[in-house]
């Protein structure tokens, strides 16, 4: 089904060009003349997507989008302005726009601008679909877990979600840190706002500072228009910075005033913009290392961590396995799927160096390769079976190393719930003395269920 793009421009020749290569691109075009006759046509034809120019005689751009957005806030539209400054694109943007382009702009600018609106339309019904699913209250259902240590990060969602505190989300790649700010504002006052994640460590950090901030037309070689930054796309919703912790060192000062000052200022330009932003932030890295070697600043730590919340990896919480994978099955529509025995204690006892998103990747592996609806410890990758084997290597150590005593304490409690919690039966499986493991319980404060002392 053709895409329905209403274009609003009083320049005659213009409309006509853009009827022409929105058409080519298989789209179906209605073209008016003025913002008073757009407005007739888009009352009459609810198209999926307005291309509006910012400066018409009588009714404007800006009066053309806020009556749109009035009627049907969900539709997408996009401006045209021949004024590229970025007051009045951060005024269309907070008005509801979905982006702008500048004249003179090139056809293939318009295609990739109004095809990216087109594409976010479709994942915003299915946002929109997934919402409606969601309870008022706090809804933790992406998030699987029951274990104690993650009760403990949703009773911290709960009391932080509806505050202003920057929050710093810790913990091993693969955790679902973003997972957890994304909860985070679903259950805020701020869910209704955009949410704009940035992933710090992925863009080159000569493009970094214009991401974040934005830039005005000419502010160095290639800026040809003005662009919108991350924060201001954030405006009155939460920014959260993925990977915060490889943050260059001569952009954390700018982000330190971002935060203390709450306003930007884009690269290029003279005047710093006021703004309303909720900042979550997330980092795998050792911060208190990081601020040691001097590569990130003490202050802009203390100012992102309002609320430090610690993820903790899936070999600490082995309980939520079997829970997770039971989602994984749902999520890939497999509910029908069971795990033999053998397979399940496995998958339970493999270290999992990455984490939750390396676990969804060997069930849906699973699940695709799989023979039948029952998985048996035959199915599974070598490098389970292999380091759950007689001889074979029990433990994947991750490479940025591990602690020895935390690995001591997994060995501990692996082997007393694979007893059952008996004692005595653990120290024989470890090959210790009794008062050996007693001892280590003690040191690490291992209690037993229901205090069984066996």
């Amino acid at each position: 089904m053709k895409a329905k793009i209403l274009v609003i421009d009083d320049d005659t020749s213009l409309r006509r060009v853009l009827e022409y290569n929105l058409q080519e691109d298989g789209y179906e075009v209605q073209t008016a003349s003025s913002g008073e006759e757009g407005l007739y046509l888009f009352g009459q034809s609810q198209p999926d997507l307005v291309i509006t120019d910012m400066n018409m005689p009588g009714m404007d751009g800006l009066m053309v989008l806020k009556s749109i957005k009035e009627r049907s806030p969900e539709t997408l539209v996009i401006m045209i302005t021949a004024f590229g400054t970025v007051d009045v694109a951060v005024e269309a943007m907070k008005a509801g726009a979905y982006d702008y382009i500048t004249k003179p702009f090139n056809r293939e600018e318009l295609k990739l601008t109004v095809r990216k609106a087109l594409e976010f339309n479709g994942l915003a019904e299915e946002n929109k679909r997934l919402k409606s699913e969601l309870s008022d209250k706090a809804d933790f259902r992406t998030i699987v877990g029951s274990s104690k240590e993650m009760e403990k990060i949703f009773e911290v969602i709960r009391k932080v979600a509806d505050t202003e505190a920057a929050i710093l989300i810790t913990g091993e790649s693969g955790t679902g840190k973003e997972l957890v700010a994304r909860s985070i504002h679903a259950n805020s006052s701020r869910k209704d706002a955009p949410f704009v994640a940035i992933n710090c460590a992925a863009i080159p950090r000569e493009l970094l500072e214009s991401e974040l901030f934005g830039h005005v037309k000419g502010a160095f070689t290639g800026a040809i228009r003005d662009k919108t930054g991350k924060f201001q796309l954030a405006d009155g919703g939460t920014l959260f910075l993925d990977e915060v912790g490889d943050l260059p060192v001569e952009l954390q000062p700018k982000l330190l005033r971002a935060l203390q000052e709450k306003e930007v200022e884009p690269v290029g330009g003279a005047k710093a913009q006021k703004l309303d932003v909720r900042v979550v932030s997330a980092t795998n890295l050792d911060i208190d290392k990081a601020i040691a070697e001097g590569t990130f600043r003490e202050d802009l730590y203390y100012r992102l961590s309002v609320i430090p919340i610690h993820l903790p990896p899936l070999r600490e919480r082995r309980k939520d396995i079997p829970l997770l994978i039971r989602y994984f099955c749902s999520k890939h529509g497999s509910e029908k799927v069971t795990f033999a025995k053998d397979a399940l204690e496995t998958l339970v006892m493999y270290p999992w160096p990455g984490n939750v998103r390396e676990l969804e990747n060997t069930v849906e592996r699973l699940l695709i390769m799989r023979n039948g609806d029952n998985i048996s410890h035959d199915d599974l990758p070598d490098k389970l079976r292999e380091g759950n084997a007689p001889g074979g290597a029990l433990i994947k150590l991750p490479d940025e190393g591990y602690s020895l005593e935390q690995l001591e304490r997994e060995v501990v409690v692996a082997a007393l719930e694979r007893k059952s919690w008996n004692q005595a039966a653990a120290a024989r499986f470890l090959r210790i003395p009794r008062h050996t493991l007693i001892y280590r319980m003690e040191k690490y404060g291992i209690v037993l269920p229901g205090n069984n002392q066996r």
